[in-house]
């Protein structure tokens, strides 16, 4: 048996048949990865390879940025920051029909610029907006669709845990992933809010307009962003004037954040333990997830089935577009089934090798990747934003919130076009910056 059918056999049989019977993702991906690895080297070699290759990972240095900017995110989740900052869109767009839904697009873009989870995101705005929503009699599909796909902002707004993971797999710059979000995210929350827009515009009884506030009520309130924006601005703005290494400017985000929040007492004792426990839960679940993709990334590499797929894809006589719509099918039926972080660490060893030997830019394919990754957390049936938001809002049944994401996500299928025709969106600030 060659090497090659050995690889696609642990792809298709072996790795789905541990996702059906429940095992993470992480786990199944080490498992198939070490048999393979076994298989066609030797036991010694398997062995060998997982303490080498896991060590050399995890003993670098550079890895400490993904719990780095998990805990600013949490710290920002307990301090408060999420609440003014749905206060200050709320007095500025509250008035307007579909207003409270745009309010919290708005406010979901600032958080999850310091925040760099989407189920985070979508747990901290759907506290805050769910009620406010449900108050002033907001249909419960425009209400959970936006706090469901709002979320997603925070997987493409860096500092996003998805585009770090990616940097880390795929050995690139993570300031350019990060400087490459920060328009397509900016870009699809405002596509969110023109959806809002037109819902509202075809049925008005979906959002009534809320209560209108003064001019000095909306300045004052500005005064609730400014944290966000200064610690957004610190970080980013440090990583772009080369000021900081990543790892160094989530160490300064987190020391920063601390700082403000400790002078102004909005961060209780209670709140940095409960952002450390958090922060050590999510580090661990991606840190087991990366584990498995380094095993698993290794036998890839013995079969050369990526590679072979990416020579084979390279001879199509098809547009690379073809292909590259082929592979975002790809990912968007696999987010449907598997949780879509796992799905993405699996199959970057196979798809990045095939993106680049299409001849695109690796920085604009990582973003390309990761919008189509960010479409998987709010698919049914294993959304995981989905259910983030019934947790929170146990009344709206599960139908309803499918039915309020379908609206949405054609919000992403645009603006995944809009990246492909126009990849200067992504492109133009990482350019600068060079």
């Amino acid at each position: 048996m060659s090497l090659t059918v050995v690889g696609i056999i642990g792809i298709i049989v072996l790795l789905l048949v541990l996702f059906f019977l429940g095992m993470p993702v992480g786990f199944a991906m080490a498992v198939v990865g070490f048999c393979g690895f076994w298989y066609a080297v030797s036991f010694k070699a398997a062995i060998a390879m997982v303490g080498t290759d896991v060590w050399a990972t995890f003993s670098k240095y550079g890895l400490t940025v993904i719990p780095l900017f998990i805990l600013l995110g949490y710290l920002a989740f307990n301090s408060g920051i999420a609440e003014r900052l749905y206060d200050a869109a709320y007095k500025w767009f509250g008035h307007w029909r579909g207003g409270l839904a745009i309010a919290t697009i708005g406010a979901d873009e600032l958080f999850a610029a310091i925040c760099g989870s989407n189920t985070a995101t979508a747990a901290t705005m759907g506290a805050v907006a769910l009620p406010q929503m449900k108050k002033y009699n907001y249909s419960t599909v425009l209400s959970s669709g936006t706090v469901v796909t709002g979320g997603t902002l925070g997987t493409v707004m860096p500092p996003s845990v998805v585009l770090i993971i990616i940097g880390l797999q795929t050995e690139q710059s993570i300031i350019k992933l990060f400087l490459g979000g920060i328009l397509p995210a900016i870009l699809l929350g405002l596509l969110f809010v023109f959806t809002i827009w037109v819902m509202c515009r075809v049925n008005p009884e979906l959002a009534p307009p809320g209560p209108k506030t003064s001019f000095k009520e909306k300045v004052m309130a500005l005064g609730g962003i400014i944290e966000a924006v200064a610690i957004f601005f610190l970080v980013i703005g440090g990583l772009y004037a080369g000021l900081f290494t990543p790892t160094e400017a989530g160490a300064v985000g987190v020391f920063f954040t601390l700082i403000v929040t400790g002078i102004t007492k909005r961060l209780t004792w209670k709140g940095i333990w409960d952002s450390i426990m958090d922060t050590l839960r999510i580090s661990s679940m991606v840190f087991f997830l990366v584990t498995g993709a380094i095993i698993f990334g290794r036998f890839l590499a013995v079969t050369r089935l990526p590679f072979h797929i990416a020579e084979f894809a390279a001879s199509l006589p098809v547009s690379p577009y073809v292909i590259l719509a082929i592979v975002l099918l790809i990912y968007l039926i696999g987010g449907c089934f598997v949780d879509s972080l796992g799905f993405l660490v699996l199959t970057i060893p196979i798809f990045f090798p095939l993106g680049m030997a299409l001849g695109f830019d690796p920085v604009w394919y990582s973003i390309i990747l990761t919008m189509v990754t960010t479409m998987g957390a709010i698919t049914p049936p294993v959304g995981v934003n989905i259910y983030v938001v019934k947790a929170l809002a146990p009344d709206i049944d599960l139908a309803t919130i499918f039915k309020s994401v379908s609206f949405f996500l054609m919000a992403c299928i645009v603006c995944i076009i809009l990246l492909i025709i126009f990849p200067d969106i992504v492109l133009m600030i990482p350019n600068l910056a060079r």
